[in-house]
């Protein structure tokens, strides 16, 4: 009878919760019901999908989700179109194979996991936050020009230097650590990782951007000016917001290393660089489910798209034509990206007229 009593009792509150707009529903009442589809699908995504779906496509769109994910963070609720993120994700990367374990033993440290790993995070984080600092000194091309050539000397300096960072060879072998008997290079081990992964780093950034600390970075990006007359340290929020973006970044490049087995210059290249802008404007600068979208487009893409072509008797390594063609579709029906086009869709449904009285909602 108690806990009837108690049931009846949580239902009432639940439904005044609903009536009355001044009583807050809980948090998982709150979360729309298209989100719990989705992550049902995730979580059982290797009931019914292959190893390549799950390492390949998902595991590397949950990866580059994430380091275009730290790029959304710092240009959507900053303001600040940073191409340094690829660059902090690499040289966490970096900083695995040399702490780590790795095929190239002359260098390689071989520590253990619970020592490399933080000081791998530390070390990038730490690289993306004085790179910021230097970057918030500007403003608008300015802030992408110094942070693309910062990059560039980064790709040119870990192709050249041969006692730390291997040269133009890199470092081969680097694997994860058998934690808890897994194997976590596995298809469906390495699914599960990046997964949960990109969930964290997905509810951070929601945090976060709701926090006043995000809230005070979103008064910045409008009117920094005013923000400052407010009181508010404006540079001091910004070479925070960068030092966020980096560990968002620099966990992307330590999955990314584990993924791949290997880590080379190329990793943090020009062409990624490029590729990681591209993600995070394809799928959408304003929310932070879009650089998923756009990453998960990304990687089909570019899974696919060398069949096609060659399909079609042209080389297959024009691949990027395809990307770079839906890249400009993107940016010329849509600014905001895919979401910017379900936003569209959305708008355009909502004023179709209703099918009885002929009126528009």
């Amino acid at each position: 009878m108690a806990v009837a009593a108690r049931t009846r009792s949580t239902l009432a509150a639940t439904g005044r919760a609903a009536a009355d707009p001044g009583i807050e529903a809980p948090w998982f009442a709150r979360i729309p019901t298209g989100v719990w589809l989705v992550g049902a699908v995730l979580l059982t995504m290797p009931a019914y999908a292959n190893n390549f779906v799950l390492f390949q496509v998902f595991g590397w769109s949950f990866i580059l989700g994430i380091i275009a994910l730290s790029l959304m963070f710092l240009a959507g609720y900053g303001g600040m179109v940073s191409l340094i993120q690829m660059t902090v994700a690499g040289l966490a990367g970096y900083m695995v194979a040399i702490l780590g374990p790795s095929g190239t033993e002359q260098i390689s440290l071989g520590l253990s996991w619970w020592i490399y790993l933080p000081v791998a995070l530390a070390v990038a984080t730490l690289f993306g936050t004085l790179v910021g600092t230097l970057a918030v000194r500007t403003e608008g091309i300015y802030t992408i020009m110094i942070t693309l050539a910062i990059a560039s000397a980064f790709f040119y300096f870990t192709r050249q230097n041969y006692t730390i960072f291997n040269g133009y060879n890199g470092f081969t072998l680097v694997r994860p650590p058998d934690l808890f008997g897994v194997d976590w290079r596995q298809p469906v081990p390495f699914y599960y990782l990046s997964l949960a992964c990109a969930a964290l780093c997905y509810a951070a950034v929601v945090y976060v951007a709701r926090a006043p600390f995000g809230l005070a970075l979103q008064g910045i990006r409008d009117n920094a000016r005013r923000m400052a007359a407010l009181g508010y340290n404006v540079t001091a929020h910004r070479i925070l917001a960068y030092g966020f973006a980096s560990v968002l970044a620099a966990v992307g490049g330590v999955l990314l290393v584990w993924q791949n087995g290997q880590i080379a210059p190329g990793t943090a290249g020009i062409p990624a660089v490029i590729d990681i802008l591209v993600i995070a404007v394809v799928g959408g600068l304003r929310r932070p489910i879009g650089p998923f979208i756009g990453a998960l487009i990304y990687v089909v893409l570019s899974s696919f798209a060398p069949d096609i072509l060659t399909a079609f008797g042209l080389e297959p390594d024009r691949f990027k034509l395809i990307v770079g063609l839906g890249f400009l579709a993107a940016v010329f029906f849509s600014p905001d990206g895919v979401l910017g086009l379900w936003d569209r869709w959305q708008a355009r449904r909502a004023r179709r007229p209703d099918p009885l009285t002929g009126k528009v909602p």
